[in-house]
């Protein structure tokens, strides 16, 4: 697809704030509380990026999740993962982790780099109440496991749903969520499907682009308006540099959003029994 019959606008800019996590990690927090419901069935998403160790070095030391699932997608860096289900993993350079935290787990991750730029991303995706308690589960991709789709001046990186016929890393039924790592060399436009009953929005992590009558700069993030009729939304990079974007999209699920820091749940009393069941060990 390289036009579109309606594409969509771009409705509001978005500059993320900066913030620590973890153990005193340098974030810029993009997506969060204020925002979850109109980005159904997006929670949270951090940008992280430095080339001081002192910014990264702590990491995220053990700490629990309930009710979600988490997507890390590094774009430089080495980073450990393990939980208390025993799993353990190495990401690494165009590498993503994707966990599904289900019932609950607890995980650290910690850089094994003591220098050296460390940047990616993570993405908090909601579960259906349906699923919330599910076992938990989880899968590291290397950079070469990542599907992608190229064309002149174009790349693509499909981490999850799909895209001119490429089928991603991962597929969710509930959330049907899209997740495409797009480059664009100066002077090229395409085209991105996203159907018209998902909550969609661009992030731009290099360069420029043009998008929905408006423009992004590296830093910024754009939310697509929730136009009837639209089929996708028509990308272009009028700068001088190379750009990289993240686009996302996903079905909304509609349900009440209740958080208490790692845990998100349907209810007040739900977020009690996560609390009640960390305290007392039974969590994964």
């Amino acid at each position: 697809m390289d036009t579109l019959t309606s594409p969509r606008l771009l409705d509001t800019i978005v500059t993320g704030r900066p913030t620590s996590d973890g153990a005193g990690v340098r974030l810029v927090r993009l997506l969060d509380g204020p925002l979850q419901q109109r980005l159904d069935p997006f929670l949270m998403l951090d940008a992280f990026g430095s080339d001081e160790a002192a910014d990264y070095i702590a990491g995220f030391p053990d700490h629990p999740h309930r009710g979600f699932e988490t997507v890390t997608y590094m774009i430089a860096g080495r980073m450990r993962h393990r939980d208390s289900a025993g799993h353990e993993g190495l990401l690494e350079n165009g590498g993503v982790q994707w966990m599904t935290a289900g019932r609950g787990v607890i995980h650290s991750e910690l850089p094994e780099q003591e220098e050296g730029r460390m940047e990616g991303f993570q993405l908090w995706l909601n579960l259906p109440g349906r699923d919330k308690l599910c076992p938990p589960w989880y899968r590291d991709f290397s950079d070469a496991q990542i599907p992608e789709w190229q064309a002149p001046g174009v790349r693509v990186r499909v981490i999850a749903g799909q895209h001119q016929g490429v089928q991603g890393a991962v597929q969710r039924e509930a959330t049907q969520v899209l997740y495409l790592d797009v480059h664009l060399a100066p002077g090229a436009a395409h085209a991105v499907a996203i159907p018209a009953a998902h909550n969609a929005f661009v992030h731009v992590y290099r360069g420029e682009a043009a998008l929905g009558g408006g423009r992004l700069v590296a830093g910024q993030m754009g939310l697509l308006a929730n136009q009837a009729g639209s089929d996708g939304v028509q990308l272009s990079n009028p700068g001088a540099q190379p750009a990289r974007l993240l686009v996302l999209a996903g079905q909304p699920l509609g349900e009440p959003i209740v958080q208490y820091g790692p845990f998100v749940m349907n209810t007040p009393q739900q977020i009690h029994e996560a609390i009640a069941d960390f305290r007392a060990g039974r969590l994964a």
